[in-house]
């Protein structure tokens, strides 16, 4: 008597619809977003270039503190402006150099981004971990806690912080450094990026709390409770990743929002000044020159509103890429 053959193995049938993870999705959408992804191409480039500034300097074959105009004759004439036209655009000084001083602008403007983009991204990472801490805090337990720092939270939002800044950092800096001394470049940096941390963490703390007390009477959260999950549990693993989508919004509106605060604070004389290369420091150089050399004004200011636009525009479409109401 013979023996059926046996039935050839199958895979199993592929599910014809399939389906997307929320990050494939908003991954998806980012890339149709044409604007988006040019805006990131250029976000990429600048910090690309603040990182790799002493390499392309030294390729460059010239650096941001040698006053080539006062050691080469030609350069500048008897008014200590470029002899050459559109502010001495030339072969050997590609963005010309620096009216009086002589500096080379191109390296000028590459250690001005390195340093502004410095700042504003050690602030931006700041704020945004200290928002998450005091927000989710806030929002989850409520109560006594929720109320101070909802008190502290408006009287931060109130208040002028760049007046505070111009008025009190004066006062910080003979506090910490003594009268017969230069400021230290590093001091200068810690302290800016310590002030703007301590009034910027307000907003994200706001929104999260906002988005804690309403995820925290949710079915998921109540049913962790229910299973004796504890409190940090709840937070790391049913919360924050819910969180996530507001405060990536957040931040990448913030880090242009710091590089053009600092570069403001830089051109009224609070914060970093001259010689350390800064976007700031370049424009208000520029403003009391742009009369007879519109060139090296010209420079910076471009490169930080194609910066800012960028950045502006690359937050735009991570908001809309990850809003969950626009997906599809």
């Amino acid at each position: 008597m013979g023996t059926s053959p046996m039935p050839l193995a199958t895979a199993p049938p592929r599910p014809v619809g399939g389906t997307s993870s929320p990050a494939r999705i908003a991954w998806r959408r980012f890339r149709r977003d044409h604007a988006g992804v040019v805006s990131a191409y250029i976000v990429l480039l600048f910090f690309a270039a603040g990182i790799a500034a002493p390499l392309i300097a030294r390729a460059y074959g010239k650096d941001p503190y040698t006053t080539y105009g006062q050691n080469q004759p030609g350069l500048l004439n008897q008014f200590g402006f470029p002899i050459a036209p559109n502010g001495g655009v030339s072969g050997d000084f590609w963005f010309g150099v620096e009216p009086q001083l002589g500096r080379d602008v191109f390296t000028l403007l590459l250690y001005g981004i390195r340093n502004s983009l410095l700042i504003a991204t050690a602030t931006t990472l700041l704020v945004t971990a200290l928002g998450i801490v005091v927000g989710v805090t806030a929002g989850y337990l409520g109560g006594r806690i929720d109320n101070v720092v909802g008190r502290i939270v408006d009287i931060l939002l109130a208040f002028p912080s760049t007046l505070f800044f111009i008025a009190m950092w004066p006062v910080l800096l003979s506090i910490l450094v003594p009268p017969d001394e230069n400021t230290p470049t590093w001091l200068t940096v810690v302290s800016l990026i310590a002030v703007m941390t301590a009034f910027g963490w307000a907003p994200i703390a706001r929104l999260l709390r906002g988005e804690v007390l309403a995820l925290r009477e949710r079915e998921f959260v109540e049913a962790a409770k229910v299973t004796g999950a504890s409190p940090a549990r709840i937070v790391f693993r049913e919360l924050l990743p819910n969180l996530w989508t507001p405060v990536l919004i957040q931040a990448t509106l913030a880090l242009p929002m710091y590089v053009t605060t600092e570069a403001a604070l830089a051109f009224l004389g609070v914060g970093l000044s001259d010689p350390t290369p800064d976007w700031g420091v370049m424009i208000q150089r520029g403003a009391q020159v742009y009369q007879s050399d519109i060139t090296y004004m010209l420079f910076p200011g471009l490169s930080m509103v194609i910066f800012v636009i960028a950045f502006n525009l690359l937050g735009d479409s991570v908001r809309d890429a990850l809003d969950p109401k626009t997906r599809s």
